[in-house]
């Protein structure tokens, strides 16, 4: 895939097609590792963590019990 690069104020940028981005999970950020045949581009790692609402839908997805939660909180654990 060919593009240009743009001028960005006094520097250069690349415009990325969406596709690629959402493929790649480009979204957070990039990293540019420079090899010796070109510029790798990578994705910057996501936290591993959780945000509440992924939370919630992995365990709505997995459809545990949490009923007795209410009992074991109650005791002070």
């Amino acid at each position: 895939m060919n593009t240009k690069l743009i001028q960005v104020g006094n520097s250069k940028g690349l415009r990325l097609p969406k596709k690629l981005v959402k493929k790649y999970k480009l979204d957070v950020g990039i990293v540019l590792e420079e090899r010796e045949e070109g510029i790798l581009i990578k994705p910057i790692k996501r936290d591993q963590k959780l945000s509440w609402e992924d939370t919630y839908r992995s365990i709505a997805k997995e459809r545990e019990d949490w009923d007795d939660l209410d009992i074991i909180t109650g005791d002070g654990i």
